[in-house]
């Protein structure tokens, strides 16, 4: 049946009955501060969803950690989602065709993600001709191809590579000052006689991808995927000790490789099977050197993800269709620390086997009502437990354009990601994926419901949704505490209610919107002094406001996005080296806000070679965004406040030729 699709801020970006947001990546319209169709920063234009760090890889979903999102790539779940530590989207926008973001009322397809699921997929669409593209930018340089064999088979392959290690640019300034700033990559040290003289630093990273398209027969496909991420950070430190030189070079190197090969058959106009083969691994390797104290710190985390999922999907007539499906997930992560000085190992490895068996049944009488309910049954092998997890997600329009819609799931999830310490290695913040031992480290479970209610008109969109979401079986290891917290062990729980309200304005040649978020996100400790205190993403009030104008091949874009503080713990007093702090989360730090600006230029070479040239500009007014304040204490008593401050004005150019 028809149903109505919601449009929402720019072109390609549409809201679904049932609250799921699609994005058409290929025709992405333009928004402030992106030159590029960029996925994971198109998506924090959106209510409800940010990084308060302004890294693609922390991205909060109505208050989670980046952690509790479940980033899938053509089905494949992705433990690595960034470039650059974070700072840019790992994943090549001209071969991704849509993606799906969900914040509740999930179906019971999915697993993990208790905060939200970002599901992207690839062009899976066979090309008529061969088509290709190539474009730079002040960061990398990339390519894509799509290469038709016949008309039954067509490979697509894309490649990107930063130009980091070959071109100084203003933008990579930028970057590496973010990134590396109150590091010890730009902050060198002196103890006696020890001198730093000289240090050098190389940064690169690359991703490739390539998808095998067949069509076997009429009513058989084959889809070969494969995914690789590259990251790698090298630190040359000199040092002249008591007259005799010593060089060390220490690294910090990330990698991913994923890969599936799926099977579709449709058997006849009402029944469809499908079948999957998962592969996901992610490693990270580091070695510090500390040269004046002798010592070399090794860190290893790694992680193997194995899965076949088998769905099979039944329309029994024009208003009813049913999903039954089985998904089998084995995953296995690794942690190694080794130190010399003095000399400490630990080498812990978990495995984890999960089956699921799925069911789910879509109801559209009509072009007005829309249902999806659904159950998952979880059983987690080692624990031997069960755990059943219901969905729901119910659109019904009523009157003139009005609409109301009722989401609700249960999830769980069993990894997540610990940070030892803020700034312990390299001076870069280390996160690091464990497994759930159903004990100090519990399984990560939730509930959410939020309802919806919206108006719309051709020309104008307004929404309002609220929602409570209630997350138990988080480590506080897992929380970034840099307080007095910070070396705690412990398990607790987060609550947080809010409310989004968004206005969309549109006609042929420009869409404003506005929105506004509220929010209060606190924490439960049982086992911490005191026990409930803000969480650490409880951001209580947030705004975005857009405009994008375009006239035939020009399009500009420009808006603003503010939000109030984020809590942080004051120091009060240093004792014998030790920082002696106020109560957890009082403070708050000062508002953010942030103007962008963007604008693009497309034109043609000839009939079949395109140009397109684009340039941005972030913080246009280049203001100070402080996004975390913690202390370090200097000497024996001498207490330093350090102040994490987000990009300032970064511009950005972008030149493109596709065929």
């Amino acid at each position: 049946q028809e149903v109505t699709v919601f449009k929402l801020l720019t072109r390609g970006i549409n809201r679904e009955p049932g609250g799921d947001i699609e994005l058409d990546v290929a025709n992405l319209g333009l928004l402030p501060g992106l030159t590029e169709p960029d996925v994971l920063q198109s998506i924090q234009a959106l209510p409800g969803i940010q990084s308060i760090n302004e890294t693609i890889s922390d991205i909060n979903i109505r208050g989670g950690t980046n952690d509790q999102n479940l980033v899938l790539w053509d089905g494949v779940k992705m433990y690595q989602t960034g470039h650059f530590f974070g700072l840019i989207s790992a994943f090549n926008p001209y071969l991704n065709n849509n993606a799906k973001i969900i914040r509740n009322g999930s179906s019971a397809v999915y697993t993990d993600g208790i905060s939200g699921t970002i599901d992207i997929q690839s062009d899976n669409n066979l090309a008529k001709r061969f088509q290709g593209g190539a474009g730079i930018n002040m960061i990398s340089a990339d390519a894509f191809l799509k290469i038709p064999f016949s008309d039954k088979v067509t490979l697509q392959v894309a490649g990107r590579r930063s130009i980091t290690d070959l071109l100084n640019t203003p933008m990579f300034k930028n970057y590496f000052d973010r990134m590396f700033r109150n590091t010890d990559v730009t902050q060198f040290s002196t103890a006696g006689t020890d001198t730093t003289f000289n240090s050098d630093e190389n940064f690169y990273f690359y991703d490739v991808s390539a998808n095998l398209l067949v069509n076997i027969s009429p009513k058989d496909e084959l889809n070969i995927n494969f995914i690789n991420f590259f990251n790698d950070l090298k630190y040359q430190e000199n040092i002249n000790l008591a007259g005799s030189d010593d060089s060390k070079t220490s690294s910090l190197r990330q990698q991913s490789l994923a890969g599936s090969l799926q099977y579709k058959r449709n058997w006849n106009r009402q029944l469809y099977s499908g079948l999957q083969f998962l592969v996901s691994s992610y490693r990270l390797n580091g070695v510090n050197f500390d040269i004046p104290n002798n010592q070399r710190v090794i860190q290893e985390n790694e992680v193997l993800d194995l899965g076949i999922r088998l769905d099979t999907r039944w329309m029994l007539n024009n208003s009813w269709d049913f999903l039954f499906g089985y998904h089998f997930t084995e995953a296995g992560i690794g942690n190694l620390e080794e130190v010399n000085n003095p000399e400490f190992f630990r080498f812990i490895k978990q495995v984890l086997r999960t089956h699921a068996l799925f069911a789910e049944a879509n109801f559209i009488p009509g072009s007005k009502t829309s249902l999806r309910f659904g159950l998952r049954g979880n059983y987690l092998q080692k624990f031997q437990k069960i755990l059943l997890e219901p969905r729901l997600a119910f659109s019904q329009q009523f009157g003139q354009g009005f609409s109301f819609e009722l989401l609700g799931e249960l999830k769980h999830q069993a990894t997540t990601q610990v940070i030892d310490l803020q700034n312990d290695f390299l001076g870069v913040e280390n996160r690091r994926w464990i497994l759930s031992n159903n004990n100090d480290v519990p399984i990560v479970r939730s509930k959410q419901i939020s309802s919806a209610f919206i108006f719309q008109r051709p020309a104008l969109l307004i929404s309002l949704e609220g929602y409570y979401k209630y997350v138990s079986g988080i480590t506080s290891s897992s929380q970034a505490f840099q307080n007095q917290f910070q070396l705690e062990r412990t398990a607790g729980d987060y609550e947080i209610y809010g409310a989004e309200f968004l206005v969309n304005w549109k006609n042929e040649m420009f869409s404003a919107w506005s929105s506004y978020s509220i929010a209060d996100n606190h924490y439960f400790f049982p086992d911490l002094i005191p026990s409930q205190f803000p969480n650490n993403l409880d951001i209580r009030h947030t705004v975005n406001a857009g405009l994008t104008w375009s006239l035939r091949d020009f399009e500009a874009s420009t808006g603003i996005n503010w939000h109030s503080g984020k809590p942080f713990t004051t120091a009060a007093s240093v004792n014998n080296g030790e920082i002696i702090y106020d109560t957890p989360n009082e403070s708050r730090l000062p508002d953010y806000f942030r103007l962008d600006l963007s604008v693009r230029y497309n034109f043609s070479f000839s009939k079949n070679v395109f140009g397109q040239l684009s340039g941005s500009v972030w913080n246009l007014t280049n203001n100070r965004n402080i996004f975390n304040t913690y202390y370090q204490v200097e000497g024996s008593e001498n207490l330093r406040q350090v102040d994490q401050v987000a990009l300032g004005i970064t511009p950005n150019l972008s030149f493109r030729v596709t065929f």
